[in-house]
């Protein structure tokens, strides 16, 4: 049985909920916008994350990070202009 793309962009929100719990000691947050068919994951910084000079690393390190650690589907996380 194969999961459908709702249980998969449920799984998605759950570990963006945790990411958020780090993100918001500095007054930030991370969104989900879209899930594309080929596995990126479009995603959007709020708060002092949106303007922080650190966005980069937060993404790859941080987000993109946990997020492929617990969905295999996504291959790729991106960010979407504010």
């Amino acid at each position: 049985m194969t999961e459908s793309s709702d249980q998969i962009v449920g799984r998605i929100k759950e570990v963006l909920v945790e990411a958020n719990r780090f993100l918001a000691v500095d007054n930030g947050a991370v969104e989900y916008v879209h899930l594309e068919p080929d596995g990126i994951l479009r995603v959007k910084f709020q708060g002092s994350c949106a303007v922080c000079p650190l966005r980069p690393m937060t993404l790859r390190a941080g987000v993109e990070r946990a997020v492929l650690l617990k969905v295999s589907e996504v291959k790729r996380v991106e960010l979407v202009p504010n």
